[in-house]
C-alpha cells in the first residue's frame, strides 16, 4: 500500500532537517515556523502559514483554528519547540486533519533532537464532521 502524500511528505521532512541543522535547538516555535516557510517556498513549494481552519458541528461553526503552515494545500504542519512531544500534539494534528479534506500532517519537533511524526486521518472517516452533516 502506497503512503497517502508520501513524497510531499518526504520533501517537508528533508526541508525540517535543513533548517533544524541550520538553526539548532531552543527556539521559539515561531523562528522555526519563519524558517520553515523561507525554506520550503526556496524549495518550490506553495506554503500558507496560519492557515485558519473552521470547525463545525452539526452543520453549525463552533471554532476556529490556525493550521502552522499548509504545504500545496495537501499537508499541515504543527511545528513544535518541546522537550518531547506529548499525546496532546498528536491528537490536536488529528483533530486539524478531521476538520478539513487534507488527509495528511507532519508533527515537527525542533527540540534537543530532530524529531517528526506523520499522522494521517483519510476523509473516508471525516463523515461525521463534514459541514453538510
Amino acid at each position: 500500500m502506497e503512503l497517502i502524500e508520501k513524497e510531499l511528505s518526504n520533501r517537508v521532512i528533508r526541508v525540517f532537517y535543513d533548517v533544524y541543522n541550520t538553526l539548532g535547538y531552543g527556539f521559539l516555535e515561531k523562528v522555526y515556523q519563519n524558517a520553515m516557510f523561507i525554506e520550503l517556498r526556496a524549495n518550490g513549494m506553495e506554503v500558507t502559514p496560519q492557515k485558519q481552519i473552521f470547525v463545525y458541528y452539526k452543520g453549525t461553526k463552533v471554532g476556529e483554528y490556525y493550521a502552522d503552515l499548509v504545504v500545496e494545500k495537501r499537508l499541515i504542519l504543527e511545528l513544535k519547540a518541546s522537550e518531547v512531544f506529548v499525546e496532546e500534539n498528536e491528537w490536536q494534528l488529528l483533530n486539524y486533519l478531521r476538520s478539513t479534506d487534507m488527509e495528511v500532517g507532519l508533527l515537527l519537533n525542533f527540540g534537543k533532537k530532530p524529531v517528526f511524526k506523520r499522522k494521517v486521518f483519510q476523509n473516508s472517516n471525516k463523515a461525521s464532521l463534514n459541514k453538510n452533516s
